[in-house]
């Protein structure tokens, strides 16, 4: 397990319980380097939104705990958000929720003269995702997918 994976497994775990006292969602926990910098990013989510309040609130339980816990050895900054309309689909329960939305794939390689789609997701499995768009089915690949996220018209 890599140095990120081990942390974003670890704070996942310690977060959790908070998620579910609090009764919000986890979307995704990442431990990335932008520039010189390390970010712990947490997303949460809950029905009719997160609000400032609700990403403090989790910020300064975990940041309290991770202080405690003292596993990451970099220095980092902790972010808590919501993870936004342009959240990627990446967990089980993203693909879940979306069954029947308007999704954005863009593909590593263009498919058929194409490297994105919009369509309505219809199915999923491991292995494959399936939209169907004016009637035409269209099936991808997991592994040709770069990006698969809700659809939003502005």
């Amino acid at each position: 397990m890599s140095k990120r994976d081990l942390y974003e497994t670890k704070t996942e775990a310690l977060v959790l319980p908070l998620i579910q006292q609090n009764q919000f969602e986890l979307v995704d926990v990442e431990y990335v380097k932008e520039g010189s910098n390390w970010y712990l990013r947490v997303y949460i989510d809950k029905p009719g939104g997160i609000n400032v309040d609700d990403c403090e609130l989790v910020s300064r339980a975990l940041s309290d705990l991770l202080d405690e816990e003292d596993y990451i050895e970099d220095a980092y900054i902790l972010e808590v958000s919501s993870p936004g309309l342009g959240r990627p689909l990446k967990k089980e329960k993203d693909f879940e929720r979306s069954i029947g939305k308007d999704v954005d794939i863009r593909l590593y390689r263009a498919k058929n003269g194409n490297k994105e789609y919009t369509g309505t997701l219809c199915s999923y499995d491991k292995d494959t995702v399936t939209i169907e768009d004016g009637g035409e089915s269209f099936t991808f690949e997991r592994n040709e997918i770069a990006l698969i996220r809700l659809a939003f018209d502005f």
